[in-house]
């Protein structure tokens, strides 16, 4: 046989040895019943969006003074 045919045939081998470990692995996570939807982050959940700190003179259209009356037209 010819090295190449050796070398093939041994890295087959190895792979259906590594996907047999690795299903019997996940088929005991699956089996325990992990599924709480926890991302494992650990901590507290914090859902406001973050306080961006702009430069001077610069605000968000949202913070936008309220006028308290419109102005009235000037005759000149």
């Amino acid at each position: 046989m010819n090295s190449l045919v050796i070398d093939l045939f041994m890295c087959g081998v190895a792979y259906v040895i590594l996907i047999y470990f690795v299903a019997t692995m996940t088929k005991n996570a699956i089996r325990r019943g992990n599924s709480n939807n926890d991302d494992g982050d650990g901590g507290i959940e914090n859902m406001t969006p973050p306080k961006i700190d702009l430069p001077p003179g610069v605000i968000w259209p949202s913070d936008v003074p309220k006028k308290s009356r419109p102005l009235e037209p000037v005759d000149c």
